[in-house]
């Protein structure tokens, strides 16, 4: 299964090392990464594999967007469906 995280923010030192640890923790492999700086703001784009998640998906969501308000950023994560559903007619 592949979800969709983005994370959005000031930009400052530590905000890669900070989700790509969560994600190694959990045991959520990276396969596809952007990132850019916005002006000032910190934009990411991942795509993820959390096939062998060691928690449910419900829990990761909930988890990723703790570690957003620690570090000070918007951390979301989406299944894919909800965006191959989007452009389904």
């Amino acid at each position: 299964m592949k979800a969709i995280l983005t994370v959005i923010g000031q930009d400052k030192p530590g905000i890669i090392a900070g989700v790509s640890t969560f994600l190694a923790q959990h045991n959520v492999n990276i396969e596809d990464i952007s990132q850019t700086i916005l002006q000032d703001k910190f934009t990411m784009i991942m795509m993820v594999n959390v096939a062998n998640c060691d928690v449910e998906f419900g829990t990761l969501v909930a988890q990723s967007e703790q570690l957003g308000k620690q570090i000070g950023v918007a951390i979301s994560i989406r299944h894919e469906d909800i965006f191959n559903a989007m452009h389904t007619i």
